[in-house]
């Protein structure tokens, strides 16, 4: 059996990663702080799996990560933790600095300390996995793509601490020879998403009666990736990537925020109609654009397709309508994650 320390995985994409990973019999060792976005509701299905250990602590702590490196022993890390909401970044940029940049950095030296004490194939198929995003580019024009060669140009705090984290892992592997490997991929979303992301943030707000808030005209363009998809991804490349490789990884659904907010709308429409028959849309309201808000983000993900075999499965009419279904069928889930701390508020406005 297969031994990961998966960081991070009591958030959304990493929760996702470790739901599926134990269920094909990885064991996973969990580390996450649980902060707002952190959440065990979601993991409740492995309650007394002995195949999933979950820790509470943070990746920064050295002592701490080469305590559980040295008793369990994995094969891999791959590294969700991260803090991730650019409008929250706006906000308080510190923090985002703090768990992205210094996390990330306690975290690789604990990593290579370790990977230095493994002898013969151990140390050979060890493998550091860090996931990243498409975000460390900067903006697009209204045509071409991101590739892995493409220049980074962060134009948030968020983004700028990811691409320092990026930075990080880059040097590691070419200084001290950490068999690394970096994901970047496009938005994604999909089940257990905390509910200030665009996608249920508006299901949420839509549900209750509120306004459905869009930033600006409404047209920026994003690429979007089903959760699912970009973890079969995930586990693609540490399968079989080549150390040291950056992959993008894309849903190749390029979509107006616009678009997205009236097509969940539509869904909603069919599967619970508001009371008063009213159109979802008719919720919809303009609002002052976000502060430095890139205009469009577009993956190729032809690397991965070309070398590894890999492309989604979904495509965004697929998943946008089980992510709806899914919020509409686990109300309770959203109630809990909402407690008290974050209400659907608007947040990195200034």
């Amino acid at each position: 059996m297969q031994t990961w320390l998966v960081t991070g995985g009591a958030g959304f994409i990493g929760g996702n990663f470790v739901l599926e990973a134990v269920r094909d019999g990885v064991k996973v060792i969990n580390l996450d702080a649980l902060t707002y976005a952190g959440n065990l509701d979601t993991l409740s299905a492995l309650n007394e799996n002995p195949s999933h250990v979950f820790v509470k602590g943070d990746i920064g702590d050295r002592a701490l990560v080469a305590k559980l490196l040295a008793e369990y022993q994995p094969d891999a890390v791959i590294n969700f933790a991260a803090e991730s909401h650019v409008d929250r970044s706006i906000d308080g940029p510190a923090e985002f600095v703090q768990t992205n940049v210094v996390g990330t950095l306690g975290l690789l030296e604990a990593v290579r300390d370790y990977w230095k004490s493994l002898q013969g194939s151990a140390a050979d198929d060890f493998r550091f996995l860090h996931v990243s995003t498409d975000e460390v580019y900067g903006s697009l024009g209204d045509t071409g793509l991101f590739t892995e060669e493409t220049a980074y140009a962060p134009n948030s705090p968020y983004s700028a601490s990811k691409a320092a984290s990026d930075h990080l892992v880059r040097a590691f592997h070419h200084t001290y020879g950490l068999p690394v490997l970096t994901t970047n991929c496009s938005n994604n979303y999909g089940p257990y998403q905390f509910p200030e992301k665009l996608i249920p943030l508006i299901i949420a707000k839509a549900v209750a009666g509120e306004p459905l808030p869009i930033y600006g005209d409404g047209k920026n363009v994003r690429d979007w990736l089903y959760v699912g998809d970009h973890c079969s991804a995930i586990r693609r490349v540490l399968e079989a990537g080549k150390m040291g490789e950056t992959y993008n990884v894309g849903g190749n659904s390029e979509k107006q925020n616009i678009e997205v907010v009236k097509t969940i709308c539509a869904l909603l429409d069919a599967r619970k109609p508001r009371a008063d028959g009213k159109p979802y849309e008719s919720q919809i309201t303009y609002v002052k654009d976000r502060p430095g808000h890139d205009r469009r983000y577009a993956i190729d993900a032809s690397k991965l397709k070309r070398e590894l075999g890999w492309e989604p499965a979904h495509t965004f009419e697929q998943g946008i309508a089980e992510t709806v279904g899914w919020y509409l069928d686990n109300q309770s889930w959203v109630s809990r994650v909402l407690d008290g701390s974050y209400r659907l508020e608007r947040i990195g406005s200034s």
